[in-house]
């Protein structure tokens, strides 16, 4: 088999745990308006369509800013802001209602394409728009009118399940009605935040023009919390007249998440796959915001010697670390600690005391390939070292024949066989010939 089929094998195999998890599932999918504009929308629509395909239930929220400053400019007229939220005169609102009219049937028109030789082909997806928001206008603040701009009132949550539980892609776009018949211009974020929180969906999703969120370094931040998400928020908004999408996102997923939703991912719409690679792979490709880490590092149970078997196997099978049979391990999983992220084993460690010495063996340190760059070893370290400390011990050493450097570098000092605890002395493998190194537990 060449490469490119080892690696389609791989790639559907990592991705079945979460194609199985998202099943059933409900998604907000949020398309601002740079995203519809971009040249890979038609292949954003080809990846919801997939989405659709794989048992996700979707929500569509679609909005047209900057598309309305354009189209009003053209048309040479006003644009009125007041507390970043746009007053919307009636002759706006007409052309308003014009854009958002069109990208209704345009989105539909793409999700309804199956001919043969197309991504969709036999998909015949069904997409349905209706009154799924009831506006009200926003009013007077300050003496200053909003006229036809407006906020939500009602979500129809009832009619949104019904149609999503048969089968179908709900589209909402930025323009509701109102109990009195009057249609309102809405902000398509605030859209998207109400409807996930009413549906109590699983998450949302929304796009930006980098990968996600990046820091100071040009690095994508993978995971965001929301107390640092304000921070950020503060710093996009200085010297900015209005709020970009990607703020108003922000906010909405702050809220959202706030009020219990999972995740709230932020991915490029420039990156071909972004959506697909973002939900069907551990790490994603962009940014995403939760009131909880997905990693987790804490002791271990019964339960995870699966995992840890199968994190250990190929590091003893290369000679790496001594063998362990699944018996031994039911006896000793109390002394291991693992580190653990969207329920696969990516780091283990154990910790075996010597009470009499006042001594810690640091043994059976393992970190997932895919994270061998990252910090997780050194993590599993300082979490050991803590674990000791808790149980009054001075010292830490390790036996490794191939790790030798790695421990140094995390402040272990080679030792000989002398300073161990007795009885591991007794047991020392001199035909393995491991090193040995230390540290002070503090």
């Amino acid at each position: 088999m060449d490469k490119l089929g080892i690696k389609l094998i791989q790639s559907f195999r990592h991705s079945s745990p979460y194609i199985n998890t998202h099943r059933g599932k409900t998604f907000v999918i949020m398309l601002n308006g740079e995203t519809i504009e971009n040249v890979n929308f038609s292949g954003i629509i080809n990846d919801i369509g997939l989405l659709h395909s794989l048992g996700i239930k979707l929500i569509v929220v679609y909005g047209i800013y900057p598309k309305i400053d354009s189209i009003l400019l053209k048309h040479k007229m006003k644009i009125h802001y007041h507390k970043y939220i746009r007053i919307t005169d009636y002759a706006s609102l007409q052309q308003i209602k014009k854009i958002s009219g069109k990208l209704q049937l345009d989105i539909t028109a793409k999700l309804s394409m199956s001919l043969s030789n197309t991504p969709l082909q036999g998909s015949h997806i069904n997409v349905v728009s209706g009154n799924f928001v009831i506006a009200q206008p926003l009013g007077v603040n300050d003496g200053v009118d909003y006229l036809n701009s407006g906020k939500i009132r009602k979500i129809n949550k009832k009619s949104i399940e019904s149609q999503l539980n048969n089968n179908n892609i709900v589209l909402i776009g930025p323009i509701a009605a109102s109990v009195t018949g009057e249609s309102f211009n809405l902000i398509s974020e605030e859209i998207a935040t109400e409807v996930a929180i009413a549906l109590k969906v699983e998450k949302i999703v929304g796009f930006c023009k980098e990968k996600g969120l990046v820091n100071t370094n040009g690095k994508t931040i993978s995971e965001l919390f929301p107390n640092t998400a304000k921070q950020i928020i503060k710093q996009l908004m200085i010297n900015q007249f209005v709020p970009t999408s990607l703020v108003r996102f922000l906010i909405g997923a702050i809220k959202a998440c706030n009020s219990g939703i999972p995740r709230s991912h932020i991915i490029s719409y420039y990156e071909d796959g972004a959506l697909l690679q973002e939900l069907f792979s551990r790490d994603g490709i962009g940014t995403q915001m939760v009131m909880k880490s997905s990693e987790n590092i804490r002791m271990a149970t019964i339960n995870d010697i699966g995992g840890i078997l199968e994190l250990i196997r190929p590091l003893e099978n290369k000679g790496i670390l001594v063998r362990r049979s699944r018996e031994q391990l039911e006896m000793e999983i109390d002394k291991f600690i693992i580190i653990e992220k969207d329920n696969l084993t990516i780091g283990c460690a154990a910790l075996y005391i010597f009470p009499k010495e006042k001594m810690g063996e640091m043994a059976c340190v393992a970190v997932h390939p895919d994270y061998r760059n990252s910090s997780r070893g050194e993590l599993l370290v300082n979490k050991i070292k803590i674990k000791a400390k808790e149980l009054h011990l001075k010292k830490i050493f390790v036996l490794t024949t191939q790790s030798i450097h790695w421990f140094r570098e995390k402040g272990f000092i080679p030792i000989k066989i002398n300073f161990l605890p007795d009885s591991k002395k007794k047991m020392y493998n001199y035909q393995r010939g491991s090193k040995m190194l230390i540290i002070d537990v503090n």
